[in-house]
């Protein structure tokens, strides 16, 4: 079930955007994002929050100036996904810079799982020999790890930005904006972004022994914002104002053509120009071939694809990487298929219709452990519902990877499925919105109804109402190119999403195109007469409607997003439909 709202805003608020010379559409756009004033809006670097309102930051760049200083071994271990892989090549990139001895390590998640195991130090130990180790993107929770390290002799610096436990581990340093007592108000962080935050505590503490003099010059570190960017992005952190500066500059940087080597590597193989980038090739391009690297192979390959500064090296690692997701999109295309026929046949005998059913686990001992996760996101899409996807682990466990919806905090359900059945749940960790697990093979079924459980008790029945956001409809005058390119340049994505808008439309004609498109004209009704059309020809508007191959009704509500179309050098503005509605029904009842 689907309805559309439109997202409210502050009317003095919009008054005073309005004011400072954004135009009517923007001042409501903005204002329904929370942005309160117009500088709010300021991407400089300038307006990024001061590192030193990060708990333990100057003690920490203390620390590995130290380290620096005596030629101590440094080890960087790192997670397995583009946030991990992007930490770690900053790290490795900038303390090599820093003159520091850096390497790398990334546990293969079929071999080791994540975080900063046992035995992940043992490996470390023995094929590195380091003397200090520091994770990037993980650690926070990893309490035994730690301890074991501590066993062998070796220190721990946790840079983590994940949630932490009760216990938080015996570190030599913590750097961490969600650990008790931090200030540093921008909580949703990525772990990309927690690490260059250190290493700009580092230059500081660097800069003030006098590190820099003998060379003349210190390292401009806003060089490596394209990694930042791109981590933050693809780990679909929020886009709170601290991150959206990092994330601009980072695009600026690539848009200008001083991306490094492993990014336009990964553009090129994308077939995508890096004067055009966006967040959406950041998201959709460039994360999931880094990412494909982690979930079928050994995140490695995606690391040296970006501390490399061999353009032809980077090359022919991205190749290896998009051929890497080409994989990963046949695997999870017939686990989808799978796991859909999985469904109906669960809801056969557990539930007689999905809207009863307040959450859905799914398992089966032919899936994927490293697709689990896009599964669970696919599923949750399509029904709007939490979803938790197991596939086999080891010695008998199942690891699950779960994606929530707005009103239920996956890792807090988790947390609280563990209390009510502290037998159920052998380890877990996550955000509100994405999680993973473990379980025994054994405990499948009970864990589906304790987790089911604990979804009636925090979710209403209206939680389960897919809501559709848009930023209303928009004046004839309003649709041009002039308004796209503006949006196009701005960063948009979680918690600071992309605007939409929804209107009434004829379908004046369509056909399709690339076999499973429908391109369109649109015809826009009045907002103020719905019953009319717009009378000019020229207030038809060029459409498309990606996979979707049958005739639409001649009148649709729709949901749609300004786009560019360039097509034989021609630049042209389409409507690009993401959800249309018959008008002679209610709108939960046809949302496609």
């Amino acid at each position: 079930m689907s309805k559309i709202t439109t997202r409210t805003y502050d009317s003095h608020t919009f008054q005073t955007l309005n004011g400072c010379g954004l135009s009517p559409v923007l001042a409501r756009i903005y204002a329904a994002r929370g942005i309160e004033n117009s500088s709010q809006l300021e991407t400089e670097l300038a307006h990024l929050i001061p590192f030193g309102q990060l708990k333990n930051i100057t003690v920490t760049a203390a620390l590995l100036a130290d380290a620096i200083a005596a030629k101590k071994r440094l080890l960087i271990v790192a997670d397995y996904d583009s946030d991990g892989a992007t930490a770690c090549a900053v790290g490795i990139r900038i303390l090599r810079k820093f003159g520091a001895i850096v390497d790398y390590l990334v546990p293969n998640r079929f071999e080791f799982g994540y975080g900063l195991t046992p035995e992940i130090v043992h490996l470390a130990h023995t094929a590195k020999q380091p003397d200090i180790l520091i994770t990037v993107d993980n650690g926070i929770a990893s309490v035994e790890g730690v301890s074991e390290a501590n066993r062998l002799g070796m220190q721990v610096v946790i840079t983590d930005h994940h949630l932490p436990g009760d216990e938080l581990p015996a570190a030599m340093a913590i750097v961490n904006p969600n650990q008790p007592g931090c200030p540093f108000p921008s909580k949703s962080i990525a772990g990309v972004g927690v690490i260059f935050y250190l290493m700009l505590a580092l230059r500081a503490e660097l800069r003030q022994r006098g590190a820099f003099k003998e060379s003349g010059q210190e390292p401009n570190l806003a060089g490596f914002l394209d990694l930042v960017a791109l981590g933050t992005v693809a780990d679909v952190v929020k886009l709170d104002s601290n991150n959206r500066i990092l994330v601009q500059q980072g695009l600026q940087r690539i848009r200008k053509g001083r991306g490094c080597a492993g990014i336009n590597a990964l553009l090129q193989v994308s077939r995508r120009e890096y004067q055009q980038i966006s967040t959406y090739e950041l998201g959709f391009m460039l994360g999931p071939r880094l990412n494909a690297a982690g979930r079928l192979d050994d995140m490695s390959l995606g690391i040296e694809c970006l501390i490399t500064d061999d353009a032809a090296y980077a090359a022919q690692i991205a190749k290896q990487l998009d051929e890497l997701n080409r994989q990963r999109r046949e695997i999870e295309s017939t686990m989808q298929e799978s796991a859909l026929l999985k469904l109906e046949d669960t809801l056969k005998t557990r539930q007689p219709e999905i809207q009863t059913a307040y959450s859905i686990c799914l398992f089966d001992t032919e899936w994927h452990q490293g697709v689990i996760g896009i599964l669970a996101s696919r599923i949750k899409d399509k029904h709007h519902r939490p979803v938790i996807i197991f596939a086999p682990g080891n010695d008998g466990e199942i690891k699950g990877s779960g994606r929530s919806i707005n009103g239920f905090h996956l890792r807090d359900a988790l947390d609280l499925v563990a209390k009510r059945h502290p037998e159920l749940i052998l380890k877990f960790g996550g955000h509100a919105a994405a999680a993973g697990l473990t379980i025994h093979a054994q405990h499948f079924e009970k864990f589906c109804d304790a987790f089911e459980q604990v979804a009636q008790i925090l979710l209403t029945p209206a939680d389960l109402t897919h809501v559709i956001e848009t930023d209303g409809d928009l004046e004839t005058s309003d649709i041009n190119l002039e308004l796209v390119e503006y949006l196009d340049r701005q960063v948009w994505g979680q918690g600071f999403p992309q605007p939409s808008f929804n209107a009434r439309f004829y379908v004046e004609s369509q056909r399709i195109v690339g076999e499973k498109h429908l391109k369109l004209k649109l015809r826009k009704l009045d907002s103020n007469n719905p019953g009319q059309t717009q009378r000019k020809s020229e207030d038809a508007y060029d459409g498309i409607l990606f996979f979707h191959n049958d005739p639409l009704p001649d009148l649709i509500d729709a949901v749609y997003r300004l786009q560019i179309n360039e097509y034989n050098g021609k630049t042209t503005l389409q409507l690009l439909l993401e959800h249309w509605f018959h008008t002679n029904s209610e709108v939960s009842g046809d949302a496609h």
